[in-house]
């Protein structure tokens, strides 16, 4: 993830750079979901059943504290189908972990969002587009509402709510649209995602966007969070899965900050760029730990051996790859002069064009004038 909104004021109004001291869990605890959205990684669907026990999960909260993880993403399918989902986020902060939601909304309701906001330090909930759009590229009519009335209903009860948004061929009419919306509701944060080629994203590939859509939609994001700064409208904005962002968000911020580029360039390389496997993991809901939730491998299962032994491995060969930093890769990655800021991108993305996990990220959008360095 990088967050635009924290670094632009932490560098400008030199604050202390916020280190998260540990690794970032994505955890899909269930398979099952009340849609069916086109980009959804996990072939989520309403007829699985729960793999992992509220037992075993909680047992497992000791390994992950082993393990360095100090912040863990609620995911799914739709993770507020589990009844044990409060039972297993306050078992986790009382062990000192931190808890966000990730959710469509539509199981948020006047009895429970209470506990919800009790429960999780944020909620993400999923709007892919204007009424229409996002009703069909979820694949039920009446989601749009249904997640708005959500939203409004944790910001009633003074819980902290954000706007999740994936960039596609399906949702791009929308984009511009998602920010005006969360200025009009009031939002506390914006996420747009970049799609990632893996499940149904993998099988809709013909859905993603363009480079230039896409250098024209970050240009826009970049643009926003500054205006979000120099306003103080208080909305954070963050991009995920495009780790590439971070040299046009630079060279934006070197001309407004031109003082300030040298700490924007060492908190970037601090940052790291992909942290697939190195500050991000993911459990599927079957116990598969891997690297991220795109992956198309994983490096073990929790339910066979200690999660700590598996994120702690030091002769897993896949691991000791994409802990390298920068990471040796191919193609334009190779000679690229700003390879230690964005860390080459997504691996995901790469071996799902060309097989392998060392290659070029398919979806940088950069200039050859920009990958030469700044």
């Amino acid at each position: 993830m990088f967050r635009l909104s924290n670094l632009i004021s932490s560098v400008v109004e030199d604050k202390k750079e916020r280190v998260l001291n540990g690794s970032i869990i994505i955890w899909n605890f269930t398979n099952r979901c009340n849609l069916a959205c086109k980009h959804c990684y996990s072939y989520a669907d309403p007829n699985s059943t729960d793999y992992l026990s509220t037992e075993f999960i909680l047992n497992s909260i000791e390994e992950l504290k082993k393990a360095g993880i100090k912040f863990v993403i609620f995911s799914g399918g739709e993770p507020l189908i589990r009844k044990d989902i409060f039972e297993i986020s306050q078992a986790m902060r009382d062990n000192g972990i931190i808890t966000y939601l990730s959710t469509n909304g539509l199981y948020i309701n006047e009895k429970n969002v209470d506990k919800i906001i009790e429960a999780f330090n944020y909620i993400g909930i999923s709007i892919d587009g204007i009424e229409e759009v996002h009703d069909e590229f979820r694949g039920l009519k009446g989601a749009y509402r249904d997640s708005l009335n959500a939203i409004a209903l944790i910001q009633k009860h003074g819980g902290n709510a954000g706007i999740r948004f994936t960039i596609t061929q399906k949702t791009k009419e929308s984009f511009y649209s998602i920010f005006e919306l969360a200025e009009e509701i009031g939002v506390d944060k914006i996420y747009i995602s970049h799609l990632v080629y893996s499940g149904r994203g993998l099988d809709n590939l013909k859905i993603d966007i363009t480079p230039s859509q896409r250098k024209e939609f970050v240009e826009f994001i970049i643009d926003k969070a500054f205006e979000y700064y120099t306003s103080g409208k208080n909305i954070d904005i963050v991009t995920g899965n495009m780790e590439m962002d971070a040299i046009v968000f630079l060279e934006k911020f070197s001309k407004l900050y031109p003082d300030k580029k040298d700490e924007m360039i060492k908190r970037l390389k601090s940052w790291g760029g992909n942290s697939a496997g190195r500050k991000l993991g993911n459990i599927d809901w079957m116990g598969n730990v891997k690297p991220d939730p795109f992956f198309p491998m994983d490096i073990g299962n929790m339910t066979k051996e200690p999660f700590s032994k598996i994120w702690l491995n030091k002769e897993n060969r896949l691991l000791s790859f994409l802990r390298e930093y920068p990471r040796e890769l191919g193609g334009y990655c190779s000679d690229c002069g700003v390879i230690d800021i964005c860390n080459g991108g997504s691996r995901s993305r790469a071996y799902a064009i060309y097989g392998d996990i060392a290659a070029q990220d398919p979806s940088c959008y950069l200039s050859e004038t920009q990958r030469k360095g700044l």
